[in-house]
């Protein structure tokens, strides 16, 4: 039986890099399969992950219909056995039925992966709507941090290292910095609260060390 499974956690969870993980798994074993993404930090149509792997995949956009693009997809010949769904958050909650159907009625397994909550700590239509679905939610297990070392549930917006509960619910962080930057950094509860920024604590927020290989 074809599931939707939908795999939520925080920023720095691993979740693209699982997104990528799952695709590799089931292509290796001669799987045919569709990526998707929307708004992802390294640009248009492209999934990508902090430890820097990246693969192509099909821009989301506000009017996409998953079922059509598959059922079109299927109808010139072209197999498809799954679909992998990055920033599932960022899916509108059409969309997120829209997955359903393509694995009740066209058997094919979807697999999303999506942040549950914004920066004001509340759910992402998409991500709300997922948790209504899908067959299976499972929480990622790699533990996000927050600065201090406990573990980070919240993922705050911040502006200029300062965290800010003001604006629109989507918008891409500027990872280039630089002045009145806008960025997200995850915090554990309390700070959060006490909107307690790795800036305002004088630490520091990410590592500077190189990653022990070679991402490439």
């Amino acid at each position: 039986m074809a599931e939707l499974v939908f795999y939520a956690g925080t920023m720095d969870c691993g979740k693209s890099t699982l997104a990528l993980q799952t695709d590799h798994n089931h292509a290796s074993r001669g799987r045919a399969g569709l990526v998707f993404t929307r708004l992802d930090r390294a640009g248009e149509s492209v999934l990508s992950s902090r430890l820097g792997l990246s693969v192509p995949a099909i821009e989301v956009g506000d009017d996409f219909d998953f079922r059509r693009h598959i059922v079109d997809t299927l109808s010139v010949g072209t197999r498809v056995d799954y679909v992998i769904c990055d920033e599932a958050q960022f899916y509108t909650t059409d969309q997120v039925e829209q997955l359903a159907r393509v694995v009740d009625e066209l058997a094919i397994d979807v697999f999303a992966f999506g942040i549950m909550t914004d920066f004001r700590t509340r759910l992402f239509p998409g991500s709300a709507r997922l948790v209504e679905l899908a067959d299976r939610v499972q929480v990622l297990q790699v533990e996000a941090l927050c600065w201090c070392g406990a573990r980070a549930i919240h993922n705050a917006r911040t502006v200029g290292g300062e965290m800010t509960t003001e604006g629109d619910q989507v918008l891409v962080g500027d990872v280039a910095g630089g002045g009145d930057y806008v960025a997200y950094e995850v915090l554990c509860r309390r700070h959060y609260r006490a909107g307690l920024t790795a800036k305002r604590a004088g630490v520091e927020h990410m590592s500077r060390e190189p990653l022990p290989f070679d991402p490439k």
